[in-house]
């Protein structure tokens, strides 16, 4: 048998053979697409809770940095006050 009479064959089966092909990269697209939604969420609260880490610090600092300050009436003040 000669390739030329395979090839009138193998076109139809490369065509259904693109179809899952297709399938899986859209999948794949859509997966891509979830993961970095994800890993933006997850950015998103890590930079949240590095700020409120930040403000705390700089309430520790001025703590630390006032002497003029009783810093047991200092604290008891700051527990009082809701961080944003």
């Amino acid at each position: 048998m000669h390739v030329a009479s395979w090839i009138w064959v193998l076109i139809p089966l490369a065509a259904i053979g693109i179809a899952p092909f297709k399938m899986w990269l859209r999948l794949k697209e859509k997966q891509l697409e979830r993961q970095s939604q994800l890993t933006a969420e997850k950015t998103a609260q890590y930079a949240a809770h590095t700020e409120r880490l930040e403000a705390r610090v700089r309430v520790l600092e001025r703590i630390a940095t006032d002497k003029g300050v009783d810093l047991s009436d200092e604290i008891e003040a700051l527990r009082e006050k809701p961080l944003n």
